[in-house]
Order: structure tokens, then sequence, then C-alpha cells
């Protein structure tokens, strides 16, 4: 892990004396905006996203289109309805070179997309991105056609060299370390002469929902998508080539950055209400409606949205995050202020994450009095008594806001670098104090 230097921009976590009773309204996810951008840019004609998330990860992907040819018009509604994006597909160019911060979607997503450009798009980034895995991406696309220079290092920085197409066609891969891998190939198949058969062929396959997020927007842009969920075989997705048509999308809530505010209400045992909640939804956030009811509350889902409800005790749990490991660092946070044990398991992944959240949790966590120790795949917690002290990020927007739970409930928490946020939330800081002051 590598660890972010204690620095003078310590935010004060604020400390709720009472129970929160708040109205939240979360902005737009993060893996919909950028995944729509990405079919949005791949389409045969122009479309639009209504309410997409701006923040560092989005700008970075909208950015990194632009400089490929894709036309993107950022602005309001004419009614004043929000914000919205008009993206205008255009022919796929180079020379480009594309900053994706430290940002896993960028990174991954948008090599299978400069493939089909015409010259050399060359991929950097933050010093961590380099210490993430794209080698999944990088075989896989040479073995479907593509000429990319990454000096045998399987990650950041490298060079694909666009050729204008790809052949496309059947490929293997070990997609363990993330789904993005399987996403990344899925989202640019249709575009692809043969289009995919992507075929995982490792251990256990985490963060499913997200693999579920794309085909589904897949298919709602007119892409044809067999995968196991609907009869096909196990760990198996294919994509046959067709024309993406342009959407008007409206970009949900972001569910996993309303995991802290329905957090605070378990812990200070209050009520949040998260506008807009989605009946019916791929994202993994929607899976904290029955872990955070297991830990100690309630929740009632209405055309409002759902309002959560704490009772003023917190649970331990045992569970398996596998599918939903972005969620790791909140419902850590939750559980060293629970009143029982908790093991988290199913994580190993998350080690290659911005950064080893695992490492990253035990060291904090424990740096406040308590007790965290690292499994094989997750982390067992056992509630101690807590005291303030600074609380290191290591540019991780979770890690802020996971030591912003704690300082809920532990006075004189102190969070280094609270600006990680803006990678997801860029208002975080705001939006927290204006809970508290609801």
């Amino acid at each position: 892990m590598t660890e972010t230097p204690a620095q003078l921009d310590l935010w004060p976590a604020p400390y709720a004396s009472g129970a929160v009773d708040a109205t939240v309204t979360v902005p737009g996810s993060k893996s919909v905006t950028n995944r729509a951008l990405v079919l949005a840019a791949l389409a045969s004609e122009p479309g639009w996203l209504r309410h997409p998330l701006r923040s560092r990860d989005t700008l970075l992907m909208a950015e990194a289109l632009r400089t490929m040819g894709v036309g993107i018009e950022e602005g309001v509604g004419p009614d004043g309805s929000g914000e919205r994006w008009r993206v205008i597909p255009a022919g796929l160019h180079g020379p480009a070179t594309i900053d994706v911060g430290n940002a896993g979607t960028v990174m991954r997503f948008l090599p299978p997309v400069a493939t089909l450009a015409t010259g050399p798009v060359r991929f950097d980034g933050d010093p961590r991105s380099y210490e993430r895995p794209l080698h999944g991406v990088i075989d896989a696309l040479r073995v479907l056609g593509a000429r990319i220079d990454d000096e045998a290092r399987g990650a950041l920085p490298m060079t694909v060299h666009g050729a204008g197409a790809l052949e496309g066609g059947p490929v293997e891969i070990d997609a363990s370390s993330s789904s993005q891998f399987v996403s990344a190939l899925l989202l640019s198949a249709p575009r692809f002469n043969q289009g995919v058969e992507v075929r995982h062929t490792g251990s256990r396959l985490p963060s499913m929902p997200h693999i579920r997020m794309t085909v589904d927007m897949l298919r709602a842009v007119g892409a044809q998508v067999d995968e196991p969920e609907t009869g096909g075989e196990p760990d198996v997705w294919r994509v046959s080539p067709s024309a993406l048509l342009g959407r008007d999308l409206t970009i949900e809530p972001d569910l996993s950055n309303a995991q802290p505010f329905l957090a605070a209400a378990l812990v200070t045992g209050g009520r949040v209400t998260i506008p807009d909640w989605p009946e019916r939804t791929t994202q993994p956030g929607d899976a904290l409606r029955e872990i955070f009811t297991e830990m100690g509350g309630s929740c009632e889902l209405t055309e409002e949205g759902l309002t959560f409800t704490g009772t003023g005790r917190v649970n331990g749990i045992d569970v398996d995050l596998g599918e939903v490991g972005e969620l790791t660092p909140g419902i850590a946070a939750v559980a060293a202020l629970a009143d029982s044990p908790s093991t988290l398991r199913g994580v190993a992944h998350l080690r290659l994450h911005e950064t080893d959240r695992l490492a990253a949790l035990t060291k904090e966590i424990n740096g406040l009095g308590g007790d965290v120790t690292e499994t094989a795949d997750g982390l067992h917690i056992r509630p101690r008594p807590l005291r303030g002290g600074v609380f290191h990020t290591y540019d991780d927007h979770r890690m802020a806001t996971a030591g912003s739970v704690i300082g809920l409930a532990v006075p004189g928490v102190e969070i280094e670098n609270v600006a990680t946020t803006a990678k997801t939330l860029p208002d975080f800081p705001q939006m927290w104090t204006g809970m508290l002051e609801a």
C-alpha cells in the first residue's frame, strides 16, 4: 500500500450530538454515467445524458473521449430541470493522450475504444494508476487483434495503436481481480467486426452487479447480448456486432454514494431520506437496504425515495461482500461502532482498488483504538471504544467517507485530504454538514 503522508489539510469530521433527520439528494451514479458516455460515443447518432454525475472520474472520461474526437456539450435543460450532456459521435482518431487519473472505469473502458480510433492513443495517469491491474484488458485486446505498447508491464502507461477497427471474436480472460475487465470488452464489442465472446477462466468473479449493469445498458441502446443470467453458459458473455442507438438517458442517483448518509442514520439512531431511489436497479449500492437493516435499522421505499431509520443500536454482521465490494469501507466503519464483532468476506480484490483498502481500513481504524485484523479475503472487526485522531485517506474517496461516519460517533476525528471525495462526490463536505444542520 502506498501511504499518503499526513498533510496540513485536515478536516475536522463533524460529531453528531443527536439523531440526524435529513433528506439528502445524491448526485448521479458514476458507474452509470461513465458507461453511458462510452456507449453514446460509440453510437450511430447523438444522444443525451440527463442528470449525469459531474466529478473527477466522469470529467476525465468526458475529456478522454473528446481527445479522440467525440463531441460532448455540457449544459442545463431549457426548463431548468438539471444538467444534461449532449454526446455527438464522430470518427475516433489519434494521436491523443488520455489522462485516466486513478479512475478504473477510464483506464479499463477506453483502451478497447481506442482500438477503433485511427492513430496512436497514449494512456497515463496518477502514480497509483500504474499499480492497478490492466493485464486482463491488454492481453484480451491483443488476442482480438490490437497492437498495444506497454513494455510488458500489463499496466499503465501504455499506447494503443488504433487501426480504425478491431476484428474481435472469442477471448478468454481472468477477471478475478476486476469485473471491469469484462465490462470493458463488452461495451465496445458491438463495434468490433465479429463482436466478442468473453469467457472468464479465473476464480470467483467479483462485483457481478456491475457486469449486469453493463449488459442492461448495452441492451438499452440496441445491442444483442447473451449472458449467464439469461440462460447462457456460465461465465461467458457474447455481444453481436451492430450499430448502437443514440438515447435520451436519465442517470440514476449513485446509491453507493448514499452509503455514508444512510450509515449516519444507523449510527445516530436517526432518519435519512434519499430521493429518487430506483425501485429496480443493477447498482451494487441497492444492497445497503438489506445489509444496513441487518445491522440494526429499517427502511421504506416509496415514490419519494428511500427512508432509512436507525434505532440507536448497531449490530455486528457476517457478510459476503464479493458482489458489492465498493461498500466495504462504509460497512467496516459502521461495524467498528457496533455492539458485536463483524466479519466481512469475499473482498480480497479490494487490495487492488484506489488503494489497498483492506490494509488501509485496518491501519486507520486501529489507529483510532479499534481492533481490526485482515483475513485472506476480508476483515474481522471487534468493536472497541474509539478515540479521536487523524484518519488517512490514501487518495481514496471511500476511505474519506468511512472516516467521516466514524467521526459522527467519535469526537476529534480529523480526515486527511477530504477533497479526495471529489472523485465521485464533489460536494461531500457541504452535504455532510448540511445533513447534520438539517
